[in-house]
């Protein structure tokens, strides 16, 4: 049992979509599985960590709430799990914690750096009206992919537009976020798929939208895109992934729930639990100076049919045991616990 000391105040409402996503589970929604293993206690020095409660950014702006917890946990000798979220994350310098982000680039990130999955709601309960089920391999790959993907000049200006006004508020700290290169990732997915959709031994399934989610605003269009979405990658046995604004694939984690192989392109991406799982066994992993359509050729060539169907099963499994909230802070209690 893991013992966490946290600020109480910010245990409401009002910071509910703010908060360290392991005490969303502890203290909202009491999860029995997650309370075998960790407990939230009142006295500091029961403890064996203290958790920021709320994204490291917005709990800047409590000085008073964070410097005592900083205080606290020094005076105790107790190391810190903060979390620090949103597309681009804050790397922190405070000494013996632990950082729990979404994205970042592997080689800036130092090994007390977890990467947490996208938790996503699963898509066989939400939005797929089928049951899993592999698909048989053929020898042209099948690839899918759904969502903004757009070239042009226009769109080009727009997204270094969109990455100045980025630039200019980090810059003069009217947000808060680790500085980041210009990546136009819609206009780089675009180039991607259309290689792909030219080439002779793929099949593809491309639904390139100008706008994320093809702008969609109302609840009723929400649904029957993300019916689309899943289809879209039920329906193909892979499905390209690109990171986003952040350097992390939201679509990734989807890609892996609907129990199909992610073609992920890698841009330095560091992956939830690389020291437990092998992830060039369960995607393909894209090294952007060899040939696109070679890498994924070779991939999919070196399965067998019986082979091809089990990968299927395994990265459901995989979403299933390893990348759901529940299921990765089981694992992250495992890692804390070898320390002690």
């Amino acid at each position: 049992m893991i013992k966490i000391y946290t600020d109480y105040t910010f245990l409401n409402k009002k910071y509910r979509r703010q908060i360290f996503p392991l005490l969303l589970d502890l203290h909202f929604l009491k999860d029995n599985t997650l309370l075998e293993y960790f407990e939230l206690v009142d006295n500091i020095s029961e403890s064996d960590v203290v958790v920021f409660p709320i994204n490291y950014v917005q709990f800047l702006s409590h000085r008073k709430e964070l410097n005592n917890l900083l205080l606290l946990s020094k005076k105790n000798d107790k190391p810190i799990w903060l979390y620090t979220g949103g597309d681009y994350g804050l790397t922190t310098y405070i000494a013996n914690s632990y950082v729990f982000r979404l994205g970042g680039f592997d080689s800036k990130l130092d090994k007390k750096t977890f990467i947490m999955p996208s938790f996503i709601n699963d898509p066989y309960f939400t939005h797929l009206k089928a049951e899993f089920k592999p698909i048989k391999k053929e020898e042209k790959p099948s690839i899918g992919f759904v969502g903004h993907a757009q070239s042009g000049i226009l769109k080009y200006i727009k997204e270094y537009i969109n990455f100045l006004k980025y630039t200019i508020n980090r810059t003069f700290k009217f947000i808060l976020a680790d500085k980041q290169s210009f990546y136009p990732s819609s206009i780089k997915r675009a180039y991607y798929l259309d290689k792909l959709r030219k080439s002779e031994f793929v099949n593809t399934e491309f639904m390139m939208c100008k706008q994320y989610r093809d702008g969609v605003k109302t609840e009723e269009d929400k649904i029957k895109s993300a019916q689309i979405f899943y289809n879209n990658i039920y329906n193909n046995a892979y499905t390209f992934c690109l990171r986003g604004v952040g350097n992390f694939s939201v679509r990734f984690y989807e890609t892996l729930a609907t129990g199909r192989i992610p073609i992920l392109i890698d841009t330095d991406c560091r992956l939830p639990l690389e020291n437990i799982i092998d992830w060039s066994k369960h995607c393909v992993i894209i090294n952007k100076n060899d040939s696109l359509e070679e890498q994924i050729l070779s991939f999919h060539n070196k399965l067998s049919n019986l082979e091809f169907v089990k990968l299927q099963e395994l990265n459901r499994e995989l979403w299933l045991n390893f990348l759901r909230r529940d299921s990765y802070y089981k694992l992250i209690y495992q890692e804390f616990i070898k320390y002690d």
